[in-house]
Order: C-alpha cells, then sequence, then structure tokens
C-alpha cells in the first residue's frame, strides 16, 4: 500500500526540478487518467526538456496500481542507452505521490544538439542533399532499429518523427526519440513485428527505400527477419 507521501528518488530534488519552469513545447493533454506535456528549459547553458506529468499511469503486473510512465521512459533511455543506440542524455528522473493529489512525474533530458526528425530534414531537402548517402542513412536507421530489437526492446510508437538524424562530413548519426510506451518484450521476434510494421504503415519512403532499410536491418539482425503483419 502507498504511504501518505512516498517518492522515487529524493523528494527534495524533485520539487527542486518540480518548480523550475520553461516554455510549453508540448502543452499537457489528458491521457492515462492523467496530464502529460513537455517544457524547453535553458539552465546553465543547456537546453533541457523537461516532461512534466500529474497522475499519468502506466500499469503492468509489477504494478498493478500504476506508477508515473516517466519511469518505464527512464528504463527505456537507460536500455537503449546500454546498447550503444544514441537516445536523449537523462538529467533528472522521478515520481512523487502524496495522498489526496496521486502521482506526479519528471523527466529531464538534454536536446539532442544538432539533431532533426527526419520528416523535418527531408522537408528541408536533406534527402537531396545527402544524395547517394541517403541510402547509407537508411541501411543506418535499419541497424539501429535491429540493435534495439535485438535487446527485446520494443519502441511501442515508431514512427518516422520519431527517428532523429545529425548530418556531418563523415556521414549521418541515428537517434530515437519518444520512449514513454516502450518496453522489454520476452522475445526480440514480437518487439521486431511490432515496431516494423508500424513504421512501415507510417513511413515516408518509397518501397525501394523501405528494401534499403530492411537490408540495413537484416546485417545487423544477422537472420530471418520477422514477418511483417
Amino acid at each position: 500500500m502507498l504511504s501518505q507521501v512516498s517518492s522515487v528518488g529524493s523528494a527534495g530534488q524533485f520539487e527542486h526540478w518540480w518548480q523550475l519552469q520553461g516554455e510549453w513545447v508540448e502543452e499537457p493533454n489528458r491521457r492515462r487518467g492523467g496530464e502529460s506535456g513537455v517544457q524547453r528549459l535553458q539552465l546553465d547553458r543547456r537546453l533541457l526538456y523537461v516532461k512534466r506529468q500529474v497522475g499519468h499511469l502506466c500499469r503492468s503486473p509489477a504494478h498493478p496500481l500504476g506508477r508515473p510512465t516517466v519511469l518505464r521512459e527512464r528504463d527505456a533511455l537507460d536500455g537503449l542507452s546500454r546498447l550503444g543506440i544514441r537516445v536523449p542524455r537523462l538529467v533528472y528522473c522521478g515520481g512523487h505521490y502524496k495522498a489526496g493529489e496521486g502521482w506526479r512525474g519528471l523527466l529531464v533530458t538534454e536536446a539532442l544538439d544538432g539533431f532533426s526528425d527526419i520528416d523535418s530534414w527531408y522537408a528541408a531537402g536533406g534527402r537531396e542533399q545527402a544524395g547517394e548517402q541517403h541510402d547509407a542513412l537508411l541501411q543506418q536507421i535499419g541497424a539501429t532499429l535491429a540493435r534495439m530489437h535485438q535487446g527485446r526492446w520494443q519502441h511501442g510508437c515508431l514512427y518516422s518523427k520519431h527517428l532523429f538524424v545529425r548530418w556531418a562530413p563523415e556521414g549521418a548519426e541515428v537517434a530515437l526519440l519518444d520512449l514513454e510506451k516502450s518496453r522489454r518484450r520476452l522475445s526480440r521476434r514480437r518487439a521486431a513485428r511490432h515496431d516494423l510494421s508500424q513504421l512501415r504503415r507510417h513511413s515516408p519512403w518509397t518501397e525501394g527505400e523501405w528494401q534499403l532499410l530492411l537490408q540495413g536491418y537484416r546485417r545487423q539482425w544477422g537472420r530471418e527477419l520477422p514477418r511483417l503483419g
């Protein structure tokens, strides 16, 4: 049973971060029985993003009463980082429960400096600027996703807008964002089937471009791909 007041992490540290305010880049939305929104905050010359939640919970067999979804996202950030996948660097994450008020949750991450979501990158002419290197980028995206799935991580909300790219003379770097729905699956194939099917339905790529992405995926996966449902 929850105590009258309980925290994940230091209560004082949580309140310190909670009191800091920035500009809303994603106004609070009502979901999962609560509210969740994102603010942008400049602090000590660092650009941070603060996901701020009230009563926004996810439930599982381990947490039947629910816990802030930011804690699940923190686990995914840590898990993917350990696999060598670029994700936003975690600055702070915590949750605080008080009787009569419920759960509050905070996730603070550093901005991905120089990165752009691939939809915006395309809209700015990135595909044309990359030229033949665009093929290599697609294969790199595929390899990144395969590495995630080999670790049995499922993104859970894999749209092209959550794929970020930073272009440099030596090539492109790929990063993943918005891991709020991410979770470990018992089977890497289940994780792969869910994410690849979802991404294919909503991707901006031609059939030929999609096959290039799968080429990079297969090279990393090293075995027959799961059938896409």
